[in-house]
């Protein structure tokens, strides 16, 4: 398991002022993306004094960490209810996954935040950290359920089976993410990819990700 680096900032979680701030900078990066993420925006957002932010945030990386760290409790928490509920078999967890985070695409929150967060990752190593441990997570989940269908593969290849799934599902953001160009072809592309994942995790085995990984002869 992935432990989360300790919270940083000085604040009490649950306080109306330190929501209030979360809250203020979920929506600068959602709504006026990764330019516009500075403590004197999101301040301005929550119609508060820039000190009264950076006394609890003194940088704008911290509010990402727990912004990240909130995102993995929500998550966590839909997957205890929909996909870790007992008497279901490990084909219907991983499908349960699938369709959790391509629904979850089509919001305005994930299409617009990953992109920004993405954003702010090519010029800060720290927001970097962050992300990959998100998505680390995210791999560990589906990862879990590629390893029970399909027992011979190595833990290696089970990471790549898992990172092939997650990077298909993120990459259909930008075609079919909230409002874009195809998004009402989301249902379909949703059943195409709960019917090919599933049988490519049960099905491929290490030689067939050697040989596609293979130098031509």
């Amino acid at each position: 398991m992935i432990l989360a680096p300790p919270r940083p900032g000085i604040y009490v979680r649950g306080t109306e002022t330190v929501d209030q701030i979360l809250k203020a900078a979920l929506d600068v990066l959602i709504d006026e993306g990764a330019d516009a993420f500075t403590l004197r925006r999101i301040a301005a957002r929550c119609d508060m004094k820039v000190g009264n932010v950076s006394y609890h945030f003194p940088r704008k990386e911290m509010l990402i960490q727990v912004m990240l760290d909130d995102l993995v409790d929500s998550y966590g928490a839909a997957l205890d209810q929909t996909v870790r509920k007992p008497g279901l078999t490990a084909e219907e967890r991983l499908k349960r996954i699938i369709l959790l985070c391509l629904d979850d695409i089509q919001t305005k929150r994930t299409t617009h935040l990953f992109t920004e967060l993405w954003a702010l990752a090519n010029h800060s190593e720290f927001v970097a950290d962050r992300v990959r441990a998100f998505y680390q997570r995210v791999h560990g989940a589906i990862g879990e359920y590629v390893a029970q269908l399909n027992p011979a593969l190595s833990p290696d290849d089970v990471h790549s089976v898992a990172l092939f799934i997650s990077a298909s599902m993120e990459g259909s953001t930008p075609f079919l993410g909230h409002n874009k160009p195809w998004a009402d072809k989301m249902p379909a592309f949703t059943a195409l990819a709960a019917t090919s994942f599933i049988h490519l995790a049960k099905t491929v085995t290490s030689r067939d990700i050697a040989g596609l990984v293979a130098e031509p002869a």
